[in-house]
């Protein structure tokens, strides 16, 4: 039997490209984003759970179903019992 590991918290920004999702049918276009999104940070952070952020969500919709973005930064977070969270990066300070 396997006994359950624990994973210590970790913090990256990545690019996720988003282009393959030009692809599908354009009315299925944002949710496969969202598809896309979950699988990267499945690969990337080892995650068995994975949380998407409102903000990223909205941010995918923004322009409608058929136009998300081509690639989005998003800073992926994970926590001691491998659930990752994805959210936007925080804004630069403007000076």
């Amino acid at each position: 039997m396997m006994s359950e590991q624990k994973s210590e918290p970790l913090t990256r920004t990545y690019t996720v490209p988003l282009g393959v999702v030009f692809e599908t049918q354009p009315k299925l276009r944002a949710k496969k984003a969202i598809t896309i999104i979950r699988e990267f940070t499945t690969r990337h952070m080892k995650a068995d759970h994975v949380s998407v952020d409102v903000k990223v969500n909205e941010l995918i919709w923004s322009q409608g179903i058929k136009h998300p973005p081509r690639r989005i930064k998003l800073e992926m977070e994970r926590d001691e019992d491998g659930l990752v969270t994805v959210r936007l990066p925080p804004e630069p300070e403007q000076v």
